[in-house]
């Protein structure tokens, strides 16, 4: 089983990725946490220059073929693999962000990012997206009170750094995202407290396993 978790900056997914892995091992079923860009060596050198703020110059093609160089790596040496063993693998982003931040708000385009990912991936997609959407204003207050208190690296606050209204279309991409495939994106209210964003979630997951018992 495949679970990722999208949104955009300060929704609160690192927060309740914790509580999806304490509370699906208990109900047997095995987790492994990831995120993307990020996993492993050579996740980490390509994260660096996707998120460094002094790459600003970095042209949209070649933003989106590092995301999906890091992708390739991540699927074929960690996910793949996990979920063989039977693991459930919950990954903290994956190509919905990829649709929404180099396509649908950069210069790219979300047909041809989403062909391009269908095309090497073979049509590769998660099993359940849980898509956390926030006020973008709200979303980049926590971001900012994160990377002045040591929250957040500011080495990899490239798309942090960026103004209010590119923060409200890539939540426009997110809800398109999530209209356009609703049985695989459920959205929660993440400007609601943490133990109430966490209840949505619980109720997700709890009948995403009731209608898929054999995952």
């Amino acid at each position: 089983m495949f679970i990722t978790l999208e949104g955009g900056e300060g929704a609160g997914k690192t927060t309740q990725m914790e509580r999806i892995f304490q509370y699906l091992s208990q109900k047997g079923h095995p987790c492994v946490k990831t995120r993307e860009p990020g996993h492993g060596f050579i996740g980490r050198q390509i994260r660096a220059l996707l998120m460094l703020p002094a790459n600003e110059t970095l042209v949209p093609t070649a933003e989106l073929l590092l995301f999906m160089a890091d992708r390739a790596q991540h699927i074929e040496s960690f996910i793949l693999p996990e979920m063989q063993k039977g693991n459930v693998v919950l990954c903290d982003r994956f190509f919905d962000s990829t649709v929404v931040y180099q396509g649908f708000t950069g210069q790219v385009g979300v047909e041809k990012t989403l062909s391009f990912h269908d095309v090497v991936f073979n049509g590769f997609r998660p099993d359940l997206t849980i898509l956390f959407d926030l006020n973008p204003g709200i979303g980049l207050h926590r971001t900012i009170c994160q990377l002045n208190d040591g929250g957040r690296c500011e080495k990899e606050s490239r798309f942090e750094q960026k103004k209010l209204d590119f923060h409200k279309k890539i939540r426009q991409g997110f809800l398109l995202r999530a209209e356009a495939e609703p049985e695989r994106i459920k959205i929660v209210d993440a400007e609601l407290s943490q133990e109430e964003v966490w209840l949505q979630i619980k109720k997700i997951l709890d009948e995403f396993l009731q209608n898929n018992p054999a995952r």
